[in-house]
């Protein structure tokens, strides 16, 4: 039978009627504008102009009495196991979210929410690949309120920490273990270039004819300087947006660890909340691109088997730390789930002989498309590609470097990438599946690639844990052993919840059917 609720249900917030209206009320007003305006004369049609005004008086009643409707038929309430949404003005829509379910309660104010008062909260769960459910738009001060309510009743659910579930813990904000610096975000917002776009632009830029760009004409022997001004500029552009993201974004970041999650609060002009259950973490990632591993600075992320649309680019990418000293950002790793630094492991070197193979014959192809345009279509500088052949052993030298693997005792990681470089670290228990694999190119080298499947990573996008171009020999071996890591892993965790009492709680989370291949729904992965 269900439990009975121990909260009154609650209404959105009077202010979000005007502002759903508005918000609605710009694309209809676009619509009416297309239909009685497109093509026609307004100077010679009064009697048009007045009719597409009373057709904008009429979508503008509308779309507040739709509004209206919306507000007094929503109703949310968090129970003791469930979040509960009753909503819908024509058809009625009631949905009940297990609260063991919910990943996290994410809370958004851009500049006019925090005028208001009011803010956007997203209900998200694991496996989920868009929000939940969505309330817009409840206080500011509700909202987390709600953020706070929900992770206490999970902790009650779990009998976790029972002892800080009273009402007088509301306001505890719980351990600060990161707050970024003014020094850290400049630094952060100076490095946050992607170096390969700026290569990628001044590339297209040296085929640009300098006649054609809009500068006085030069003497023959400063032909160049259009395109060196040009260059300059579009790499300036490039930082300069880069920059302006990333202060935004990262602005006043804060990193708490309350109970048993990771609480974040970021954001200038649009300002995020949420949180990361622990036990939703799949692997710590380290992002070091050029600029920071000159410096020795580092950006942790953490997977999770959910979604997470405030964060990143990446679905189930969570900043932990946007930019803090190396040694600092492995000390948090450590910290929160005793993640030391690698030592990796290089691939065979005929695997740097493999990349300037490749590079050579990219190198050549892109010089003959280039030169047979040049021959058949319009003269163009087919030969400057050429150039970057005495560069080819240096690029070849720097990919294989970058690249690694790490098999230890609790944990496995992968390292891969010059440009942006990235290493992932897993607990062998976060382990779904583990998959060798090798290309007919590959085959010919005697190597391959070892993949270490998470419930948080996908295979629409490269983002698992991956040892690449390593002996063909040792990918089969590293397999059988991370396999067996992982069999002995669950199995310590079991032993441990047994004697906590809290096996039953992660029986789902930790089946030995997870390393056999199957690859089970993100949700049954990580609930009961």
């Amino acid at each position: 039978m269900r439990e009975t609720s121990v909260s009154q249900p609650a209404d959105l917030h009077p202010l979000s009627i005007a502002y759903r209206a508005v918000s609605q009320l710009g694309q209809v007003g676009f619509v009416v504008l297309l239909s009685f305006y497109g093509g026609t004369d307004i100077a010679n049609g009064f009697s048009f102009v007045l009719l597409g005004v009373a057709a904008l008086g009429v979508a503008l009643a509308a779309v507040l009495v739709w509004q209206f409707a919306y507000y007094k038929r929503f109703e949310y309430e968090i129970t003791d196991d469930s979040f509960d949404i009753r909503s819908g003005v024509v058809s009625r829509r009631n949905r009940q979210i297990p609260l063991r379910r919910v990943q996290n309660v994410d809370v958004t104010e851009n500049i006019v929410h925090r005028l208001l008062g009011i803010a956007k909260v997203n209900i998200e769960t694991a496996g989920g690949s868009q929000s939940e459910a969505s309330l817009r738009y409840v206080g500011a001060d509700v909202a987390r309120g709600i953020q706070r309510e929900v992770r206490r009743r999970k902790t009650e659910l779990t009998d976790e920490a029972s002892e800080v579930t009273s009402e007088g813990d509301e306001d505890v904000v719980g351990e600060s273990l990161y707050e970024i610096s003014n020094h850290e975000l400049l630094l952060l917002s100076t490095f946050s270039i992607d170096v390969r776009l700026i290569a990628f632009a001044l590339f297209a830029v040296s085929f640009l004819p300098s006649e054609s760009l809009p500068f006085e004409a030069l003497p023959s022997r400063l032909a160049v300087v259009p395109l060196l001004v040009l260059g300059v500029a579009v790499v300036f552009v490039l930082w300069l947006i880069g920059f302006a993201t990333n202060f935004s974004r990262y602005y006043g970041f804060v990193l708490r660890r309350v109970d048993d999650t990771l609480s974040y609060e970021r954001g200038l002009f649009n300002r995020y909340s949420g949180s990361v259950p622990l036990d939703k973490i799949q692997t710590f990632t380290l992002d070091e691109n050029v600029l920071k591993r000159y410096f020795n600075y580092a950006t942790l992320g953490v997977e999770t088997a959910g979604y997470s649309p405030t964060q990143s680019r990446q679905q189930g990418s969570e900043t932990a730390v946007p930019l803090a000293k190396r040694e600092r950002v492995l000390s948090l790793a450590d910290e929160i789930d005793g993640v030391d630094e690698p030592e990796f492991m290089l691939p065979p070197k005929r695997a740097r002989r493999r990349y300037a193979f490749r590079y050579t014959l990219l190198t050549a192809a892109v010089s003959a498309v280039l030169y047979a345009v040049s021959v058949y279509i319009t003269p163009l500088r087919w030969y400057l590609p050429l150039a970057a052949l005495p560069l080819v052993p240096f690029a070849a030298h720097l990919k294989w470097s970058n690249r690694g693997y790490y098999i230890g005792d609790g944990y496995a990681a992968t390292r891969n990438g010059f440009w942006n470089r990235t290493t992932v670290i897993l607990p062998y228990y976060r382990v779904q599946n583990v998959i060798e694999s090798a290309t007919v190119l590959q085959r010919r080298w005697g190597i391959a690639t070892v993949t270490f499947d998470t419930a948080g990573s996908s295979g629409l996008r490269n983002d698992e844990a991956r040892a690449v171009d390593i002996d063909a020999d040792e990918a089969e071996r590293i397999t059988g052993e991370v396999r067996d890591r992982l069999q002995g892993s669950l199995a310590e965790r079991r032993a441990e919840r047994r004697r906590d009492g809290t096996w039953l709680d992660s029986v789902a989370t930790d089946s030995p059917d997870a390393s056999l291949g199957t690859r089970p729904d993100a949700d049954d992965a990580q609930e009961t």
